[in-house]
Order: C-alpha cells, then structure tokens, then sequence
C-alpha cells in the first residue's frame, strides 16, 4: 500500500497534467482561428480569392463597424437571439409533456410512435412555405417553424428514455405502495434528467437553425433575414458576417446548456 503522501503528490501530477492539457487544446483552437483569419486576410488582400465574393477579415470589421452606427445590426442579432429563446423553451416544455403522456399512455404512445418517426424524418423547410399560409409572415410563423424542427425527435428520445428506466425500481415503488403518479416523479424524471440535458444541448441548435430558416421566408428582421437581404443585393460582406454570428451565437448557447449540465452533475 502507498504511503498518503505518495498518493497525494500523484494525484496533484494528475490533476496539474489534465489542466495542462486542458490550456494546451485552447491554445491550439485559438491557433487555428489565427492562422484561418491571417491566411483569409493574405489571400484576398493578394488576389488569390475575390474579396467581393469572399469577404475578408478586415472587410468584415469594416463592415460590422457601419451596421452598429446604423442601430441596426444588434436590433436583427436580438431578433434571433428572442425566436430562439422562446423556441426553444416551448420544445422542451411541450416535449417534456407529450414524453409523459405518451409514457403514461401506452395505447397511444404505440400507435403514434410511427407517426412521430415520419414527423422527425420530414425536412422541416418544406413545412416553412405553408406555416406562412396558416399563421403568416410574422415572428410567430418563424418560432413555430424553430419549434417544428426540434420537437419531433425531441419527444422521442425523451420518450426512449423513460423506457430505459430499470424495471426493478417499478417493483420498489410498488413495494412501497406507490403508484403511477409517484413512479413518475420519483423515478422517471429523476433518472433523466441528464438525459433532458443531452436532448437541449441539441436542441439550442436545432431552434437556431428552424429560426433562420423562418426568417429567410418569412422576416423583416433578423440575421436570416440579413443573409437573404445581403444575397439579394450582393452585399456578401453582410451574409458572411451574418453567418460568423451565427456561428458565435450557436457556440454561445451551446456553452450555457453544457455549464448547467456541468453544475447538475457535481450536484448530483
């Protein structure tokens, strides 16, 4: 047996080696965005890419400078940013609910699981056209086209999850003399919980993208909006920023899910 001592310096390595590795992975994300946006710069200030078609760095900078002075740049960024939000916490409240009754329901949850599947399967672009004929060309069209890519397979994994649940914690609760209603609140969706977790971390990006495709239908505003416009008028340094935004605010999101995950697990 190690001596504590022993065990506690090793442990101590351990850890400074993981944090180590940790600072070098960041390192070497920042340089390859570095080494992207030198050579992007390098190429189109050369010739080698049309910096009207392309952009470039310093062109984008320019570029965001003008939309801010116009006020208008933020206002389409918290459009987005709204849509998205209010997607979606309406897929996983409304998932959350159809996962139960179907858990609850198993008549129905058999005979519509088919049904659920084809829903899933359905590109949700081709759905955007007629939720303008229903509902349209509004900010409530362009959330429920957010919500309708992100539900469908929302509600299934969610619903495979309260499956897995192990049969012998059932018996438990009968033993007890639980019933349904206490399986399912002291069973069911404590285990998945880091399974909800998983299925949001998602579906931030599922609303995202249901969003912009919305709003290239349907919007007067909005970053989808602003690539449909920029593209029209051939203002591509406007699509493309529109686009790095885009991918800014999906990895945004994407961290906050990720650190709520992390702060229930060292909960749990």
């Amino acid at each position: 047996m190690l001596p504590e001592k022993n065990v506690s310096t090793e442990r101590n390595h351990y850890l400074r080696e993981i944090k180590k590795r940790k600072i070098r992975i960041h390192l070497i994300r920042i340089l390859i965005i570095a080494v992207f946006l030198i050579l992007w710069e390098i190429t189109a200030s050369c010739g080698i890419i049309d910096s009207f078609f392309f952009a470039s760095p310093s062109r984008l900078v320019q570029c965001f400078i003008f939309l801010t002075k116009e006020n208008a740049f933020f206002s389409h960024i918290s459009i987005t940013l709204l849509e998205t939000a209010v997607s979606f916490l309406l897929v996983t409240l409304l998932s959350l609910l159809c996962a139960i009754l179907l858990w609850y329901f198993k008549t129905a949850a058999n005979a519509t699981e088919p049904y659920l599947v084809i829903l899933n399967s359905l590109p949700k672009s081709a759905l955007a056209p007629l939720l303008i004929v229903w509902f349209g060309g509004n900010m409530k069209t362009i959330i429920i086209t957010g919500l309708s890519v992100a539900i469908f397979g929302s509600v299934l994994s969610l619903y495979r999850g309260f499956q897995e649940v192990e049969p012998d914690k059932y018996k438990l609760i009968a033993t007890l003399g639980g019933n349904k209603k206490d399986v399912l609140f002291k069973i069911i969706l404590p285990s998945n919980i880091p399974n909800l977790l998983t299925i949001m971390k998602v579906n931030i990006g599922l609303c995202l993208v249901g969003v912009i495709i919305g709003e290239f239908i349907a919007a007067r505003k909005g970053l989808g909006y602003l690539i449909i416009y920029g593209s029209q008028v051939f203002k591509m340094d406007w699509v493309i920023l529109s686009i790095l935004v885009l991918c800014v605010i999906a990895f945004a999101l994407y961290q906050i899910i990720t650190v709520v995950e992390k702060k229930f697990s060292k909960a749990a």
